[in-house]
């Protein structure tokens, strides 16, 4: 695990690039951390574009054991997005949107939708295949996206690499991080 981390993202400079601390899951039955070149393309892309690996972890298409290790991060205030990737099909393993649907506060369905519809130019008809979703909770962003290196290539280029910087005009995710938790119950 990283030692360093990034401060929570100020609101003060709506113009400069803020990083944040992202964690990266790997949902998978059948890779070992050496094999995930999706969660590689997943920490190569961010640490590129200057944000902070927060944690990194892969394991089995377990609804409890995914659950558990994202509500952590959710509730560690030092990690500001999650990227899940594995576990968005359909076959009866694929388990990652029942897992974290109920962690949200609020779902982002724009994501998904923009997703296949991105993927529908690269891979067709094919992309109705994915269930990839998107929300937040405890002011944190989460997102999962299907397993393939090529979809989180997609996801990253396409959407999350500009949502996930501050400079990216009219709107992006960073510049709602800090309210995120507005009229939310104590804590």
């Amino acid at each position: 695990m990283p030692t360093e981390t990034a401060e929570m993202p100020d609101s003060a400079d709506p113009r400069g690039f803020r990083p944040l601390n992202i964690a990266v899951l790997t949902v998978s039955d059948s890779r070992t951390l050496a094999e995930d070149t999706s969660g590689d393309t997943l920490t190569g892309r961010l640490g590129e574009a200057g944000h902070v690996l927060a944690a990194r972890e892969l394991i089995p298409d377990d609804i409890y054991r995914m659950r558990a290790l994202v509500s952590g991060w959710i509730a560690d205030a030092d990690v500001h997005v999650v990227l899940i990737t594995g576990g968005t099909g359909i076959t009866g393993r694929d388990s990652t949107p029942e897992a974290i649907l109920p962690l949200f506060d609020r779902e982002i369905t724009g994501f998904g939708e923009l997703f296949r519809w991105l993927s529908f130019e690269e891979i067709g008809a094919s992309t109705i295949q994915s269930r990839c979703v998107a929300g937040t909770a405890n002011g944190t962003l989460i997102f999962a996206l299907p397993g393939s290196t090529g979809a989180c290539r997609t996801a990253w280029d396409r959407i999350l690499g500009s949502q996930l910087d501050a400079r990216t005009k009219p709107c992006n995710f960073v510049s709602l991080i800090p309210r995120m938790r507005e009229n939310a119950p104590p804590q």
